[in-house]
């Protein structure tokens, strides 16, 4: 299996392709809430995933209540936030398990943030910044999880070619 990353209302291509990038690279499957404040061809969304589109399984949803009805199953979703009591690290991720992360201008809708409050997780960070980037976030909680799995299906160790 893999992680499942959840884009809810992506609005930025770049992040959304540097998120791509971040899946391809960690095996994990994309998930896409509409509306995107994009088009998929977009040429910054193409360029930002470079050439690993074809590595990545990308599925679209109309709402995030399609996705939770097909997959949420009540111990499998965290949703990253601001707001979050939870941080990041302190979560027990498994193999699975869906991230799921906001628009950039909004984050997640409060009413789904109080509806599942106890599986929100949130970065840490200091009191006069509201947020990190979005394409970095996805990859904090992406690779927090993979260490807590210890890097299933993923090369750990790397080697400095010979001369």
């Amino acid at each position: 299996m893999a992680l499942n990353i959840v884009l809810v209302e992506p609005e930025i291509p770049q992040n959304a392709g540097n998120i791509v990038r971040t899946c391809a690279c960690t095996g994990s499957k994309l998930h896409m809430v509409k509306p995107l404040g994009f088009e998929v061809s977009d040429k910054y969304l193409k360029r930002a995933g470079l050439d690993y589109w074809h590595f990545v399984e990308i599925r679209f949803y109309d709402s995030i209540e399609e996705l939770m009805a097909e997959h949420y199953k009540g111990d499998n979703f965290y949703f990253f936030s601001t707001k979050a009591k939870l941080i990041h690290s302190d979560a027990k991720y498994k193999d699975g398990d869906f991230l799921v992360f906001g628009k950039e201008t909004k984050g997640l809708p409060e009413t789904l943030l109080e509806k599942h409050y106890d599986e929100c997780v949130r970065l840490p960070m200091n009191d006069e910044t509201r947020s990190l980037n979005l394409s970095n976030s996805v990859c904090v909680g992406v690779y927090e999880a993979l260490r807590q799995m210890n890097y299933p299906n993923l090369k750990t160790q790397g080697e400095i070619p010979k001369r």
